[in-house]
């Protein structure tokens, strides 16, 4: 009889433990956090780890200047408390989105970087064919291809997070520190990896402007693109592209760097007309998990070797 009685009491005990411990993890639940593109994400995700919920809008090769967003992304934005985006009119077709849905704190992640000037703004108004040229008034948003820029993301990421959740400031900072120490390790081995390219072949003619941070802190020069504009969503006119395949040709550039996310055609005409090497970079997205590029550490340097690799 006795043993009848006490396996009720152990049941009613296992319940009320698991519903206590079930009212426990409610209670602690993470951060909620939004990242625009997946460079973004991965950065985010380095300083918040375990301590935060991550939700990336972008998917992996998606193009950062032409994304739409869909219903899943506008109520991912609206219970975020935190939000981060590249800023500088990167994510242009997502600022209606930000506009409205965002409640928690915004954070723009190049927000103290020294922005170069968009090497196309001198064109503002031309318009290119079959689409409106796109004038940037910030300047150039692609800060991530100096990973020097990245750690000014980082400090500002850890800030953020530390704001929103200050009883594991400490521990955002400390992730922080362990990340910038790998930039800057990337950082060393990027400068190491350009003295393999002879001086007069430090040259770039990638798809659009994108690696003027890379080419500014590295030693490098853009000497030209197939979209003369800081968005893929533009098109050369005839004219242009004649102009670029004559430049090619006159300063005996060895590649032409197209981004995987982009359509390629243009390129394989370019590469053809002149005889140089076509090559893929990344370039606004990472790639899936388990890819040449599933990191940020690892998407720059993938780049790098591939650029080195087409120019040395």
């Amino acid at each position: 009889m006795l043993t009848k009685k006490i396996f009720p009491l152990l049941l009613l005990a296992s319940l009320i433990l698991a519903a206590c411990s079930g009212s426990s993890s409610a209670g602690s639940s993470r951060l909620k956090v939004v990242a625009s593109t997946t460079l973004v994400g991965d950065v985010v995700e380095q300083i918040g780890g375990d301590l935060i919920e991550l939700t990336v809008l972008f998917p992996p090769g998606a193009d950062p200047h032409t994304f739409e967003p869909r219903p899943q992304d506008i109520a991912a934005l609206s219970d975020a408390q935190v939000v981060v985006i590249n800023g500088m009119d990167l994510e242009e077709a997502l600022e209606p989105a930000l506009e409205a849905n965002v409640k928690g704190t915004l954070v723009h992640a190049s927000e103290g970087i020294e922005v170069l000037a968009f090497e196309g703004e001198e064109h503002e108004g031309e318009e290119h064919e079959g689409e409106e040229h796109h004038h940037h008034e910030g300047g150039d948003p692609h800060t991530w291809t100096d990973p020097n820029n990245v750690i000014v993301w980082t400090q500002n990421i850890a800030a953020a997070l530390a704001e929103a959740d200050p009883a594991n400031a400490k521990t955002y900072q400390a992730n922080a520190d362990a990340y910038i120490a790998s930039l800057e390790e990337l950082d060393g081995w990027i400068r190491t990896q350009i003295e393999q390219i002879p001086p007069e072949r430090r040259v770039l003619v990638t798809d659009h402007l994108a690696f003027g941070y890379f080419a500014d802190e590295y030693g490098l020069k853009q000497v030209g693109a197939l979209i003369g504009s800081f968005s893929t969503n533009a098109a050369p006119s005839a004219q242009e592209l004649a102009a670029l395949e004559d430049k090619i040709k006159e300063q005996g550039v060895p590649a032409v760097f197209v981004g995987k996310t982009v359509n390629p055609a243009l390129a394989e005409q370019v590469a053809q007309d002149t005889g140089v090497k076509l090559v893929h970079v990344y370039t606004g997205s990472l790639s899936e998990p388990g890819g040449n590029a599933d990191s940020y550490l690892a998407f720059m340097r993938y780049n790098v070797n591939v650029i080195v690799e087409a120019l040395k």
